[in-house]
């Protein structure tokens, strides 16, 4: 019955507040260059106009364009399962770690660069070349950050890792996951296409590495693309606040409470940090694509001398 509520919790939380999120850094982002803006709302508005379209597909586009789509919501909803929004709700057993949600969201992007390149579109293929690119820069940054937190808690499952984490207290003051936490930053902008890294506002050719990915997709399967690059970057979010800024251990009520509570909780963290992102993209500019190992480097780096905080200060006490 809790692996029931589990799967309830997680889906809904993660198909109601990802859209949110997005229309959140586009309202601050507006409110920050004196314009008035779209609501915040407006991404909902959004994906069920899409819904209701059809679809226009190229006579030259094979089965891998019309089922990635599927795949890619499919992988990002499957993921989401395995980050716990809420430690006071989680079944005995999740069957899956960090290193399954690494290689279940690899699946969705690998079939997106696919789908980019399957109607010989010019800047499909520009696109999946960057994506691989930054995926291929990205992703040891994203295991070594779990890997060190892994290490601490002395397990690879996050719900595991998030209630060591809970029980460290306020984590930022310490070394380790100070600098976690500004690789993790990085790992944001990068996976969820966002300034420095991308500019999920333009359609340039020369500067668009996800929209150019998408840019042949029309009516539902541009929604279920768009809606699963908002459920990606909720998971990410989700995983930066659960992991190094948890608040369990503040919540003392027991039952039905304690998991109200630990929901208002969250939802106002996932509040600070999409203003966090919002005035980071406002702050920064887009740089260089040649310029973005520079940054994916110092992702790495930050990462990796968590890493060695591990083994230099003795273990967990980090």
């Amino acid at each position: 019955m809790k692996s029931v509520a589990y799967i309830i919790i997680q889906m809904s939380a993660f198909l109601i507040v990802a859209p949110l999120v997005d229309g959140i850094i586009k309202k601050v982002k507006a409110l920050t260059q004196k314009r008035k803006g779209a609501s915040i709302f407006q991404l909902y508005f959004d994906l069920w106009k899409l819904m209701k379209k059809d679809s226009v597909v190229s006579d030259v586009s094979s089965w891998i364009f019309k089922v990635t789509p599927y795949v890619v919501f499919s992988t990002a909803l499957a993921g989401a399962l395995l980050v716990p929004v809420s430690t006071k709700i989680v079944p005995a057993l999740i069957p899956g770690d960090f290193i399954l949600l690494v290689s279940t969201l690899a699946l969705g992007r690998f079939f997106m660069m696919l789908a980019a390149l399957d109607t010989a579109s010019t800047f499909g293929g520009m696109g999946s070349s960057r994506e691989a690119m930054i995926s291929s820069l990205i992703e040891p940054t994203i295991l070594v950050s779990l890997f060190t937190l892994g290490l601490i808690s002395g397990s690879t499952s996050l719900p595991q890792i998030m209630n060591t984490m809970a029980a460290e207290g306020f984590l930022l003051t310490r070394p380790v996951y100070a600098l976690i936490f500004l690789a993790f930053l990085i790992i944001i902008l990068a996976e969820t296409a966002r300034i420095p890294v991308d500019d999920p506002a333009t359609h340039l050719e020369l500067t668009m590495v996800h929209e150019a990915m998408i840019l042949e997709y029309s009516g539902r399967q541009l929604a279920l693309m768009e809606y699963g690059a908002a459920i990606k970057q909720l998971l990410f979010i989700t995983l930066l606040i659960n992991l190094l800024l948890p608040t369990e251990q503040l919540i003392t009520a027991s039952g039905l409470v304690a998991m109200f509570l630990s929901l208002v909780v969250y939802l106002i963290k996932v509040l600070c940090i999409s203003v966090l992102i919002a005035l980071i993209e406002v702050n920064t500019v887009k740089i260089r694509l040649f310029s973005i190992p520079n940054l994916a480097a110092l992702a790495f780096i930050l990462s990796f001398l968590g890493f060695l905080q591990y083994f230099i200060l003795g273990g967990r006490h980090v």
